[in-house]
């Protein structure tokens, strides 16, 4: 279903794959950034990197269940921080690498960008997942 792949003449990465292979046939969840907001739509952690991430992290937890998923059948995430400090992009990548996203590892790129969609907003995670069938995970 899915197979995660580390190329052994790349460098090895810390905590996640080189590549994520799904096979055909399998139902794939491509889910629309996950963001800091709150269930009344108030951006969580002003001002603070670390925070935002956590709850988007979280966030996106939510979404996975919502599909049938969840963080272990991740394949892909794209990982977006307001800032080009490589030091802040560390913090949020550390709060990833914690988080149950690096159980698989998954494939992801984090991005350094200029803003995100809404105002305060420092984080922002897309992810393609696969949804398991059920008969599947009992074998």
């Amino acid at each position: 279903m899915l197979k995660r792949v580390t190329v052994p003449t790349l460098f090895k990465p810390p905590t996640y794959s080189h590549a994520s292979v799904v096979e055909a046939g399998t139902r794939l969840a491509f889910l629309a950034g996950s963001v800091p907001l709150n269930a009344d739509g108030e951006l969580v952690g002003p001002g603070d990197p670390v925070r935002q991430a956590e709850r988007v992290i979280a966030n996106l937890g939510e979404q996975l269940r919502a599909v049938g998923s969840d963080f272990e059948h991740v394949a892909y995430t794209d990982v977006y921080v307001v800032s080009s400090d490589p030091a802040v992009l560390s913090e949020v990548w550390d709060v990833v690498e914690a988080s149950l996203l690096s159980v698989g590892p998954h494939s992801s790129t984090l991005l350094g960008v200029a803003c995100l969609g809404y105002t305060g907003q420092l984080v922002e995670i897309t992810a393609t997942a696969v949804v398991p069938d059920a008969a599947s995970d009992q074998a």
